[in-house]
């Protein structure tokens, strides 16, 4: 008579127990997923703890419950990874996920070593196969708590770039963009990205770049400014850099940046009077 596979055996002692188990994984994930904590419903929770069981026990009934490459094990690790995610984005902390999966874990060891029958080699056999498994779910935990990370990091990174480069419409077809604060190679580069964008969508004739708020200018900076200017009348608009205090000017002069074809006027307002006058528009005030 052909001996039984341990992950048979393991999977004989949990079909009578299944209703008792499923209680438990369900109390569990009351406790840490609903009731107070709000992030998952009860139905929620009684169906992915029944579909989580399916799951393990497929694993265990495939043809090689130790491959970690196989279908099986791949439905079950897809299913902690959806999971996880979904808890996470409701506001779920990583803590109590690896806290549910270690009690899994738990409550699956103690019915292997609660089976007087079970030989002391399928035992350890089994309990080595169910640290295998869970450690991996444990990383399929880890990998959706990173990929939530990255999308938060993402979308602090977006808010940033609208923040630091606050294109505004002044007029229909005149843009501004006040830069402020240290004006890096980096960021340059954002800027000049968010700009030409902008210019594209609303197909913009004239850019005032205000430069009054930077602090200092490098060379590489410098010909990137220069790159923009030329990209911004290359797209059909005029450029127009205002605000250059003394220091920035001779930090140019220095670097023998060449701005002589370049429009340049002393302040933000003087540069949109020029786009003004450039698009033949003419803005005059009224006494109340």
């Amino acid at each position: 008579m052909a001996q039984q596979h341990p992950a048979v055996k393991l999977t004989n002692l949990l079909k009578p127990q299944i209703g008792d188990i499923t209680t438990e994984i369900e109390r569990e994930g009351q406790t840490l997923f609903g009731g107070s904590n709000n992030l998952l419903s009860g139905e929620e929770i009684q169906d992915f703890s029944v579909e989580l069981l399916n799951l393990f026990v497929s694993l265990l009934s495939s043809k090689d419950p130790y491959d970690d490459s196989s279908p099986a094990f791949h439905a079950l690790e897809i299913f902690f990874h959806g999971l996880s995610r979904q808890t996470m984005e409701r506001g779920g902390r990583v803590e109590d996920l690896v806290r549910y999966t270690q009690f899994l874990h738990r409550l699956f060891s103690e019915t292997v070593n609660g089976d007087a029958k079970m030989t002391v080699k399928d035992a350890r056999e089994l309990l080595l196969f169910l640290s295998g498994v869970f450690n991996e779910l444990t990383m399929a935990i880890f990998r959706a708590y990173l990929e939530e990370k990255e999308k938060t990091i993402f979308a602090q990174e977006s808010e940033l770039r609208e923040v630091a480069t606050p294109i505004t419409e002044i007029w229909d077809g005149v843009l501004t963009l006040p830069i402020i604060g240290t004006l890096d190679s980096n960021r340059t580069m954002l800027v000049m990205e968010s700009l030409l964008n902008r210019i594209a969508r609303d197909r913009s004739k004239a850019v005032v770049m205000d430069l009054t708020g930077v602090k200092n200018i490098d060379s590489q900076v410098s010909h990137h400014l220069i790159q923009m200017v030329r990209a911004v009348q290359l797209m059909g608009s005029d450029a127009i850099l205002t605000g250059i205090r003394p220091e920035i000017a001779r930090a140019l002069t220095s670097l023998n940046i060449d701005l002589g074809d370049v429009t340049t006027r002393a302040s933000l307002s003087d540069g949109l009077k020029e786009a003004f006058r450039r698009m033949n528009i003419h803005v005059s005030s009224h006494p109340a």
